[in-house]
């Protein structure tokens, strides 16, 4: 029993031996006072930690009997008095954490607290650490000032414990994160599988997607089999989408992605979908000056020509017809697999104009209309159905000589005009406005105009091969140049003007080909 007792004796001055001042030990808390936290450290007498090193938020969790963590800072057995510091016991473990970081480079986490010259203070569980701008990110950070107040790992640059100096670096965790993901990427990474990637950065020629540890690039022209004119029409930053696998150029580490092609090439069974004569519906999705681009389905567009958009003979600009956005019917002209070429028709699912003119209209019918356009050999009329007919410069009138339809016509006037012919395949329609009256050459003028007979008439034109003269009734004659009279000076514009009144002989009638021959000379002289 004696021995017991002196073991006994041994272990607990053992035990007071142990527990001395600057080390670090557990303590069990017996009781919170309003200045002291008492705390049971197996010592013969209690310890005492001022409340001030303990956070409002840590003593409202502190209860007795909660085991923490302190440093002795003075024992004094004289007077019973152990002082303890639970904020040095913490700061002397963080700086074992820091030396172990930086050893070995394991993480530790800390708080971001403010923004600081070159870069952020950081709080390490009480000991203020530097995190220098270049450490915060891999890439430039658009919002720096997102990360004050965040949680983060941190790895230890530099650590001087005597002048408590504390550099960290976040990018060095990234980096290491990013290596870690690079070198399982690589590894799983295989020509034609399937991935899902963050989309990172979008340019005028494509989308970087970040595939984990290692960036591919999808080109502009592997994103859709349709039309596209920026890559910002389909991604956004920072969206997850699923791509691909084209190429893997191993020793360049570059990654050639794809999009459009998790989807068949619509233009590869586009001559069975879509044959000739077929009616389809789409939706506009460009206006040109030659014509409309009408979406059937995703990467699959067709043509509508500016002359397959209406069956007037010059239709509109195209935007007058259609406006991008709305839905189109249309049947199928031509398709070319090839050359990935689908040709359109709007015009072709209405009745054509001339099939309605060739019912509605026979030749020899009086028609009115309006002058659309004048040219050099005649005039065009603009018929209700919507197309234009010809009155031909011969066919405007059965006297006068007309040089230019001008003379007769306007531009917008209203005519009346009888139908010469009807060509409804060749899209053709010929009008006569001299037709409306008989051909004064059939009765009229062999019996009004004798050959021989004397006249009074106008000058109407003086031209290099004779004299142009308007007769009695509108009727024109030429004085052959042969047929004139001369001045001495050779000059007939000495003597004569248009509008002049000059008399002339008939010295010639010509029912067919509806002319009559003057001359100035032979005229009969009255007696004196």
């Amino acid at each position: 029993m004696e021995l017991k007792n002196n073991e006994m004796e041994r272990l607990y001055a053992e035990t007071f031996q142990s527990i001395k001042e600057g080390i670090i030990l557990k303590g069990k808390v017996l009781a919170l006072k309003p200045d002291w936290v008492i705390v049971d450290i197996g010592y013969k007498s209690e310890g005492i930690i001022p409340v001030n090193e303990f956070s409002e938020e840590e003593i409202n969790r502190l209860k007795p009997g909660n085991k923490i963590e302190v440093y002795i800072e003075n024992i004094k057995d004289s007077d019973g008095t152990i002082t303890l510091s639970k904020e040095r016991a913490t700061k002397i473990k963080v700086w074992e954490t820091l030396e172990n970081s930086l050893r070995n480079g394991s993480p530790v986490e800390g708080k971001v607290i403010e923004k600081t010259k070159g870069g952020f203070s950081v709080d390490i569980s009480g000991v203020n650490a530097f995190l220098p701008g270049s450490q915060v990110d891999i890439k430039t950070i658009k919002e720096i000032d997102s990360i004050i107040g965040k949680k983060l790992q941190f790895k230890v640059l530099k650590l001087n414990s005597k002048v408590s100096n504390v550099i960290i670096s976040r990018r060095a965790i990234l980096e290491e994160e990013r290596q870690k993901k690079k070198a399982y990427t690589i590894e799983n990474l295989k020509e034609g599988q399937l991935m899902k990637g963050l989309v990172k950065n979008i340019t005028d020629y494509g989308v970087f997607i970040d595939l984990g540890g290692i960036d591919g690039l999808l080109h502009i022209s592997d994103i859709s089999w349709g039309r596209i004119n920026h890559p910002s029409e389909f991604f956004v930053v920072g969206d997850e989408i699923e791509i691909i696998i084209l190429k893997y150029d191993e020793e360049n580490e570059k990654v050639t992605l794809g999009y459009k092609q998790k989807k068949p090439d619509p233009w590869s069974t586009v001559d069975e979908k879509y044959p000739i004569g077929k009616k389809v519906r789409g939706k506009v999705v460009s206006i040109t000056d030659y014509g409309a681009f009408i979406e059937l389905e995703e990467g699959l567009e067709g043509l509508v020509h500016i002359s397959e958009i209406d069956w007037i003979s010059r239709p509109k600009h195209p935007s007058k017809y259609l406006s991008i956005g709305e839905t189109a019917d249309a049947v199928v002209l031509k398709v070319d697999k090839d050359e990935r070429r689908l040709s359109l028709s709007i015009k072709q699912l209405k009745p054509s104009p001339w099939e309605i003119i060739s019912q509605s209209y026979k030749v020899g019918q009086k028609i009115s209309g309006k002058v659309k356009t004048i040219t050099d050999f005649g005039a065009f009329i603009g018929l209700p159905e919507g197309v234009d007919a010809l009155i031909h410069i011969s066919d405007l009138s059965w006297t006068r000589h007309v040089k230019h339809p001008s003379e007769i016509l306007r531009k917008g006037q209203k005519v009346e005009a009888i139908i010469l012919s009807i060509e409804p395949s060749a899209e053709r329609m010929a009008l006569g406005l001299k037709q409306i009256e008989p051909d004064p050459w059939l009765q009229d003028i062999p019996e009004k105009f004798k050959l021989g007979s004397e006249l009074n008439g106008k000058v109407l034109k003086i031209t290099d091969f004779g004299i142009f003269v308007e007769l009695e009734g509108g009727v024109e004659g030429l004085i052959y140049s042969s047929e004139i009279i001369k001045p001495t000076s050779g000059n007939v514009e000495d003597v004569l003007k248009e509008g002049d009144d000059i008399n002339v002989r008939i010295i010639k009638i010509d029912t067919e080909e509806r002319k009559l021959g003057l001359s100035m000379k032979n005229l009969k002289r009255k007696e004196e």
